[in-house]
């Protein structure tokens, strides 16, 4: 977990508030506590490090409509959901709008702090994800106008031979095209440069 992860609580109840500053504190995890969805919304510009944890009924702006705004402002945060034994349904519709998990209320200590720890471990794959994304975007750009066309031939699953035949080269001249493309792109194998190119595709996230 990076040092500057903090578990952002957003909660109009304060015994709610104190009570798990107290609970994350005490396994070691930083807390920042915000009494409302607009009060976050308002103090936190960027998308944080870390994740966010709330509660689907909240006065004004409320667990679903917090989620639907995070997501309009680009912010591909962890959100865990806190939801009442009855409110299952919008404890669902929480995940359809992007939620990573929610717990019923009253939880167990322990399944919460599990339940924070891999939404946590969630966001630092998704950091080293974009990371290892921008890098190979920026070895794609660094390939020639031919390169490329052969590498997007080779995604395709053409042979050498089509390649050729649809770039108007000979089979030879793909297969030094191909060399380089393996070379630029740091890829040992096929399979490895199919799945850079695949990622490098993905949507950010």
């Amino acid at each position: 977990m990076p040092s500057e992860a903090v578990v952002h609580v957003v909660d109009d109840d304060v015994a709610v508030r104190q009570s798990l500053s107290f609970l994350l504190a005490s396994d070691g995890l930083p807390v920042r506590l915000h009494e409302s969805a607009s009060a976050f919304l308002d103090s936190v510009p960027a998308p944080p490090a870390g994740c966010i944890v709330t509660d689907v009924r909240m006065p004004g702006i409320d667990g679903i409509e917090f989620l639907r705004r995070l997501k309009a402002r680009g912010f591909a945060v962890p959100v865990i959901v806190m939801t009442g034994h009855a409110d299952v349904p919008l404890a669902v519709e929480a995940m359809k709008e992007g939620a990573v998990d929610f717990v019923e209320k009253p939880f167990d200590d322990d399944l919460f702090l599990a339940a924070i720890r891999s939404a946590l471990a969630k966001q630092v794959h998704s950091a080293e994800q974009n990371a290892q994304r921008s890098e190979i975007k920026a070895r794609i750009e660094a390939l020639s106008e031919r390169e490329a066309q052969v590498l997007e031939g080779l995604v395709a699953g053409k042979a050498n031979k089509v390649i050729a035949d649809d770039l108007g080269i000979s089979p030879r001249t793909v297969e030094i095209y191909r060399a380089n493309v393996m070379t630029k792109m740091q890829a040992r194998s096929l399979s490895a440069l199919v799945r850079m190119a695949l990622l490098a595709g993905a949507p950010n996230g």
